[in-house]
């Protein structure tokens, strides 16, 4: 019977006493004996029957450690349960059954290893774990169990060389301000021997007297290959400026270069909900890949009370000249409301094609147009019509993932402990937010 701890120690044996159950039969008792440490790092261990049962020999492996410490590990391991199990074997004097407890003679902790301050099977200064790999796309935003923080509750300082030679290092500490202002932090990093590759990550969670709370991550990082990347993640609670309605907005951009052709991409991720049931979503995508580039954007707004608006614009050109794009919008309250759209073709000689296109949904608030559907539409080479059909009106007038779902993955964010605030200190009232800067530029990449 072997255990082995989370550092990589072989946890030491439980002695077992085995007792005869029949009639009057003698007790038999299974001693183990230990012999010392050989010098080939192998532990041997005889175990002896003393009433006439055979003789069995267990080697037992224990990990090899380059250092030349002797200082002994000693593991400390509580056992409050016993565990009983009946067992046959044949003896001189026919079947018995065995009774074998199996008694804590050594203890030890059940959930951690209790190691000493420089253990000999564990690798010193062990740092973070690389994060060289650059994020995907069209993958939103993650939640934050995705991301594992896990911030230190005390400054570090610290860095080290593995064994493959690259190196790490990783620092914390906290910054104070007005207003209860406290932020936490952990960043943390490394390179490869040779420096060609390296990667970065910061985590941070803030927080103040007004309320607010906030949890964060910034990565990026290069590869070997030259490709090169840069992505944040945030999700921030607080009370809107005019209604006072808590908020919870997250939030994601991403960004990455290939270093082996003219190739990028660039995201940016938004949703905003409020506990009255508001919110918003979008993104705005931008990519290259040689000779051709493209766009994308898109948003959601429900506000609560049924109202919905959806739309979409997406376009892509070429170095030659060529464009083309496709963009659609929907519009409905009440079982009432509109869709319309347009698709394009722009030719490098500048010749130009599109159609557009319509509907109008009248749901039950028109007697004559009740359950039916205007659709209209034409085209740059004369295509055109217009009409009245039977059709149902389908739209979702609540999100798929609002207010509630939200809340339920905000746990880590919503745990945040502020400042304790000083009696008779009432806070400042927070700056309203800086308004949305929207550019249909490209980042640079």
């Amino acid at each position: 019977m072997e255990a082995s701890s989370s550092g990589g120690f072989t946890a030491p044996f439980l002695s077992f006493r085995i007792r005869l159950v029949h009639d009057d039969a003698p007790l038999l008792r299974l001693q183990r004996r230990s012999s010392e440490l050989s010098a080939g790092g192998r532990r041997q261990s005889r175990l002896s029957c003393g009433a006439g049962g055979r003789e069995r020999q267990k080697r037992i492996s224990c990990c090899r450690c380059s250092s030349s410490s002797s200082d002994s590990v000693v593991h400390n391991k509580r056992h409050s349960d016993k565990c009983e199990e009946w067992r046959r074997f044949d003896t001189n004097k026919g079947i018995r059954r065995v009774r074998s407890q199996a008694l804590p003679s050594l203890p030890f902790a059940s959930s951690q290893v209790r190691l000493p301050s420089k253990p000999r099977c564990t690798p010193r200064n062990t740092g973070p774990q690389s994060r060289d790999t650059p994020p995907k796309r069209d993958t939103g935003i993650a939640n934050e169990k995705d991301w594992g923080i896990n911030l230190l509750n005390e400054n570090v300082n610290e860095s080290g060389i593995n064994e493959d030679g690259s190196t790490w290092y990783r620092e914390s500490g906290e910054e104070l301000g007005e207003n209860g202002y406290r932020c936490r932090w952990t960043m943390m990093g490394g390179q490869s021997q040779d420096g060609s590759s390296e990667w970065k990550e910061t985590w941070w969670e803030k927080s103040d007297w007004t309320g607010y709370k906030e949890l964060g991550v910034e990565k990026s990082g290069r590869n070997a290959e030259g490709d090169s990347w840069w992505e944040t993640w945030q999700e921030v609670l607080h009370q809107d400026e005019w209604s006072n309605i808590a908020r919870i907005e997250r939030s994601a951009q991403k960004q990455a270069k290939s270093g082996s052709e003219n190739a990028g991409w660039y995201e940016k991720w938004w949703e905003k909900y409020d506990a009255k049931g508001w919110t918003e979503k979008g993104a705005h995508k931008y990519g290259r890949l040689n000779e051709q580039s493209w766009w994308e954007k898109w948003g959601e707004h429900y506000d609560g009370r049924g109202s919905v608006l959806k739309w979409t614009d997406k376009w892509a050109e070429t170095e030659l000249g060529t464009k083309w794009g496709d963009k659609w919008e929907d519009k409905f309250f009440a079982g009432i409301g509109s869709r319309q759209g347009e698709t394009w073709h722009v030719s490098p000689s500048g010749e130009r094609w599109s159609r557009t296109w319509g509907e109008e949904h009248f749901g039950n608030g028109y007697v004559a147009y009740k359950g039916k559907v205007h659709k209209y539409g034409k085209s740059t080479t004369g295509e055109s019509w217009d009409i009245v059909v039977d059709e149902g009106t389908y739209y979702e007038a609540e999100p798929h993932y609002g207010w509630a779902d939200v809340v339920g993955d905000s746990t880590q964010l919503l745990s945040i402990q502020p400042r304790e605030r000083p009696p008779g200190v009432y806070p400042n009232p927070p700056p309203p937010p800086p308004p949305d800067v929207d550019s249909d530029l490209p980042p640079t990449l």
